[in-house]
């Protein structure tokens, strides 16, 4: 169980303790739980839809977006902003766009990445919300978390050393590809067809970003695999939506 309580501590703003610093190989048996916390957030999102029934559409779509954005304390938002600096800062350079990543200051292009990202979440939500299409909040952190798992899977890690080094060193890549198909089916289940365009719109943006970071990185950062985790939710709330 410790590989989950890992997990839930990384990714989650929940009180979790661990005992004590956790062995490399338990670290990267923690890549195997995220689609697990994506599903458990999902839970408490779409329980929270049901208890905010009747309440004014703006404020139940805020409240939503609120709990989504508290549950992870922003982490990924974070490297949403950092990644968003970087790649314009950046200028195509590989070693400018790393050292920009680690400045703790967010820029204009920044705080413009996560207005937009957060506002086409907030309408989405509205949208899904009117639709009563609860199912995706379901499956949409689990797509989320699981594309983090299938990135350490498929990407090298940049930074060497760190947490991150440790989850790409000693991820069970076997096992997380059968999570990484477990996951999906989990996402047909739940959400039926709805589900399909979900998945295809995660594997498009999946494929466009890891793209985006071979060429400009040669690999993936913790920064880089935040902005993944947010613009691939953020794509399948809005294609849900729309299609």
């Amino acid at each position: 169980m410790l590989p989950l309580w890992i997990a839930l501590q990384f990714l989650s703003s929940l009180p979790i303790r661990l005992p004590g610093m956790p062995e490399p190989e338990q670290l990267g048996r923690s890549l195997l739980f995220y689609p697990l916390v994506g599903l458990l957030f999902g839970a408490i999102l779409w329980g929270l839809n049901l208890f905010l029934a009747g309440a004014p559409l703006l404020l139940h779509a805020a409240l939503l977006l609120t709990v989504w954005v508290l549950l992870s304390g922003a982490l990924h938002l974070d490297g949403l902003a950092d990644s968003a600096d970087a790649w314009l800062g950046g200028f195509g350079d590989r070693e400018r766009t790393l050292t920009i990543m680690k400045d703790p200051r967010s820029g204009p292009i920044a705080v413009v990445t996560l207005v937009l990202v957060l506002l086409l979440k907030f309408a989405a939500l509205l949208a899904l919300i009117e639709q009563q299409q609860g199912a995706a909040l379901i499956i949409v952190p689990l797509l989320g978390r699981a594309a983090l798992l299938g990135l350490f899977l498929t990407t090298p890690y940049v930074r060497a050393g760190g947490l991150g080094q440790a989850l790409a060193d000693h991820l069970p890549r076997r096992v997380g590809w059968w999570v990484l198909g477990v996951s999906a089916l989990a996402c047909l289940v739940i959400a039926g067809s709805g589900a399909i365009v979900a998945l295809v719109l995660s594997v498009g943006v999946f494929v466009w970003l890891r793209r985006v970071m071979m060429r400009r990185l040669g690999g993936t950062t913790g920064d880089t695999a935040g902005a993944l985790l947010e613009l691939l939710e953020m794509a399948v709330l809005v294609g849900w939506v729309l299609v």
